[in-house]
């Protein structure tokens, strides 16, 4: 499939933002990539044109039933100018599997690729140079067939959008305090929790408001049956060490099957850490905690790469893990796939993907 590329006129382009000033979510470049689907049709008109609003009718069915997805994923510049992306091909295979779900029509993986690289190369000037910073990729797919009526939309649109970003915390590299619910969960058996629906998101907002006015950074959930297993923490998965071991929950149907938490299971293994994945309930944790033999937890993510956890909330008690301070296994992990993702080491895996 031909993209069309459009080119955006000079006068209309954005000025580059300050990359020590750059923080998350906040800029954005200046093309976008678009496609349509129509049923009968299949996708059509793929073109890389100017960033601009969207048009909607009001009845498009994205803003009435929920049919949306999204992925993210970033690109990096390496010492020399190489432009690099990190595992693509695995969000664009769970964003197929997020389209099956929620039946969205999926896209060919190769059109999918040829679109997000030509979109990148064409965007390389905001990749930034800052130690630590990216530009964060965002592909979304809505309905936007124009009816009323619940049943899966005839009509998709589906694009790229693309932005330079610093850390994804304020506070950066440094240990978040996790609240823990027990009142609301993330997710149930047979429901979404597997795939990157925008629905999960809004449904996790209410206890991330609690979570945040109590001054905790993440919410961490817990299974929704019984409010007993750890599943996952609110933008990322998490992981424990107690003992000699590196835990994580398994993938069962309501936990996201992150990239990262793919690649720390497979680097840690490389490093000679005891990983294991099996359902963790939140007391081992806080009796792990209070015998001293949890040594450090993390969660993992696109967006923060590792993020150290130093506090735990539960049962309206605080619990502090390892000093308050970030981990040895976390740190190293975090600069491991940083130097992979950045070129600046040898990537035994094969996940670093260079571009130009």
């Amino acid at each position: 499939m031909e993209i069309k590329i459009v080119e955006a006129l000079p006068k209309y382009m954005k000025p580059k933002p300050d990359e020590t000033k750059l923080g998350f979510g906040k800029h954005f470049t200046d093309h976008m990539f678009t496609m349509k689907y129509k049923e009968g049709t299949g996708w059509h008109d793929p073109v890389i044109e100017p960033y601009h609003y969207l048009q909607l009718d009001p009845t498009a069915m994205c803003l009435h039933y929920g049919q949306e997805i999204f992925e993210g994923l970033k690109a990096y510049r390496g010492k020399k100018d190489e432009i690099y992306l990190f595992r693509p091909m695995e969000n664009i295979r769970r964003m197929n599997a997020s389209a099956e779900r929620l039946c969205m029509a999926q896209i060919d993986e190769t059109v999918f690729f040829d679109a997000l690289k030509k979109f990148v190369l064409l965007e390389r000037d905001w990749i930034p140079r800052e130690a630590g910073s990216s530009l964060y990729i965002r592909p979304t797919m809505i309905a936007t067939e124009a009816a009323l009526g619940v049943h899966p939309s005839s009509e998709y649109l589906f694009f790229i959008i693309a932005g330079p970003v610093g850390a994804y915390y304020a506070h950066g590299f440094a240990p978040t305090k996790i609240y823990v619910s027990e009142e609301y969960v993330r997710a149930a058996m047979g429901g979404t929790g597997q795939v990157k629906a925008a629905g999960n998101y809004a449904a996790s907002l209410y206890a991330s408001r609690i979570a945040t006015d109590m001054g905790y950074t993440q919410v961490l959930w817990l299974d929704a049956r019984e409010k007993k297993y750890v599943e996952e923490v609110g933008t990322s998965n998490i992981f424990f060490v107690i003992g000699d071991e590196l835990i994580t929950p398994p993938l069962g149907g309501t936990i996201l099957p992150g990239v990262t938490r793919d690649s720390v299971i497979k680097l840690a293994s490389h490093l000679g850490v005891n990983v294991k994945e099996r359902p963790l309930p939140i007391t081992e944790v806080i009796d792990a905690i209070e015998k001293g033999t949890l040594k450090e937890a993390f969660a993992s993510g696109t967006a923060a790469i590792i993020s150290p956890v130093g506090q735990i909330y539960f049962h309206k008690k605080e619990y502090i893990i390892n000093n308050g301070k970030t981990g040895s296994l976390a740190e190293k992990l975090f600069h491991e796939i940083l130097h992979i993702q950045y070129g600046s080491k040898k990537d035994p895996f094969g996940w670093r993907m260079q571009l130009a």
